[in-house]
């Protein structure tokens, strides 16, 4: 018996800044009143949002966050190196044009020009995520599209973006043009390997998604990592806000803090020891310098001060 996966009933988009953060808290997402401002107008004014910050600050959470709060569907286009039209937008099924081809041939059919439009229909097409997108399941039902970490692509594929971001449409030189009769919901991240050309940047409204301040975090881990008690979360918080202050190659982020707190908590910690973070660094820290950098002293420096931070 087929399983049919369904929606939820998609609810309306929120009419006030207050509205859009208490959509985010109730996807126990913590957001700051700028994001919730910026991602306000960018659903109100039909414009994708544009989010860059470090890794794991929490950007690609948030068009889950909105997808699932909304009742919308999640369309996500996962951005690489080498990434084109064939795998963003759409491809031809060209197993299927050749095996419409023989059986043509086989019939008799002679007309090259009805045999290319037969085999140029939409029957033949194989839409990617950004068709997709466009071509959405109902009024007000548009889904959720999430290019994740643009900065990944080759800027050619940038400028195939326009045309998607600026008319709501994909040209398909075979057929013509897939237009959206609903802009979908867009949400664009980007880690900042690379600059991102000012020309897709105009088309969205931007935000940048910083590091949490120490209360932010602590609220963020009491909804992320439920189980770590109090005292043992307000170290975790203060040894992270001062790790980030030191020169890492790459600093912890919140993501990284989550993690931390839970493994800290499945070893049976209630609070911060030198020999324990020494031997759970490479949770917080991916670099071999950076782990050394920290390891030893460092890490028993930071374990006291962050524990007379937390005992204030």
């Amino acid at each position: 018996m087929p399983v049919f996966a369904f929606l939820p009933m998609p609810k309306a988009l929120p009419k006030s800044i207050d509205e859009t953060q208490a959509l985010l808290a109730a996807g126990e997402y913590v957001a700051d009143r700028s994001l919730a401002t910026s991602l306000y107008l960018a659903l109100a004014m039909r414009r994708p949002l544009f989010l860059e910050g470090e890794a794991g600050v929490g950007k690609t959470e948030i068009a889950k966050v909105i997808a699932d709060g909304l009742g919308r569907e999640l369309i996500r286009l996962q951005c690489y190196e080498g990434l084109d039209i064939s795998q963003a937008a759409y491809e031809w099924n060209y197993s299927r044009q050749m095996i419409e081809i023989r059986l043509a041939e086989a019939a008799g059919e002679k007309n090259k020009d009805k045999l290319a439009s037969d085999i140029y229909s939409e029957k033949f097409l194989v839409k990617r995520a950004l068709a997709k997108a466009l071509e959405g399941s109902g009024k007000g039902n548009a889904p959720v599209l999430l290019i994740d970490e643009l900065d990944r692509t080759d800027e050619p594929f940038e400028a195939y973006l326009l045309e998607v971001l600026s008319e709501w449409q994909i040209t398909i030189p075979e057929i013509g043009t897939i237009r959206a009769a609903e802009p979908p919901i867009v949400v664009i991240t980007s880690n900042r390997t690379r600059e991102i050309h000012d020309a897709v940047k105009r088309r969205c409204f931007y935000h940048w998604v910083d590091y949490p301040d120490a209360g932010r975090e602590l609220e963020i881990l009491h909804r992320k990592a439920p189980t770590a008690s109090a005292a043992l979360s307000r170290e975790v918080v203060a040894f992270v806000q001062r790790l980030r202050k030191s020169d890492l190659f790459k600093l912890p982020g919140v993501a990284e803090t989550i993690d931390w707190a839970n493994c800290l908590v499945a070893l049976d910690r209630v609070a911060l020891d030198p020999e324990t973070v020494n031997n759970t660094l490479g949770v917080l820290l991916k670099y071999r310098d950076d782990l050394e950098r920290v390891a030893g002293e460092e890490a028993t420096r930071l374990v006291t001060e962050a524990k007379t931070a937390a005992a204030a």
